[in-house]
């Protein structure tokens, strides 16, 4: 009786051994197991780095909406500055050709300098001519001469 329990004992282990065939399922599941756990962890991973990109996306927006003032901002700056250059440069132009010693040189290179010239010339003669008419029309006043009809009959013929 002895030995039927002892038999029965290592019978009972032999039955438990694993086969080399459910060695193999065991290992085929394992590996299964492994492989879930892996892409479990690389899903968590990436699901991590979303929630960061997520979280982070605020403080880009804000920082991209202040880039894009302070550049609008020197856009206006540099508008400014360019006007002013500008204002400056046609001052420059005006005051050079005043005080500039080569002068009547640039005034036979440049037609429009010449231009220029001509019609202060004639806007000093004009002036000469408003300040004798002035004269003249102080003494003929003085004379007591009816001014007003002389002023409509030079009227009438223009």
């Amino acid at each position: 009786m002895a030995l039927n329990f002892l038999s029965s004992l290592f019978k009972k282990k032999k039955q438990e051994l694993p086969t080399p065939e459910e060695e193999s399922i065991d290992l085929e599941e394992l590996e299964e197991a492994v492989e879930n756990r892996e892409e479990n962890e690389q899903l968590n991973q990436l699901m991590e780095r979303v929630n960061e990109i997520e979280n982070d996306l605020p403080r880009i927006k804000i920082g991209i909406d202040t880039l894009k003032k302070q550049i609008q901002e020197l856009r206006d700056e540099i508008d400014r500055l360019d006007k002013t250059i500008k204002d400056v440069m046609m001052l420059y132009e005006v005051i050079s050709q005043e005080i500039n010693p080569f002068k009547e040189q640039m005034s036979q290179e440049n037609p429009l300098s010449s231009e220029i010239q001509d019609i202060r010339k004639e806007l000093e003669n004009l002036k000469l001519e408003i300040a004798q008419i002035k004269n003249d029309i102080k003494v003929l006043a003085g004379y007591g001469v009816d001014l007003d009809s002389i002023i409509y009959e030079v009227l009438a013929e223009v």
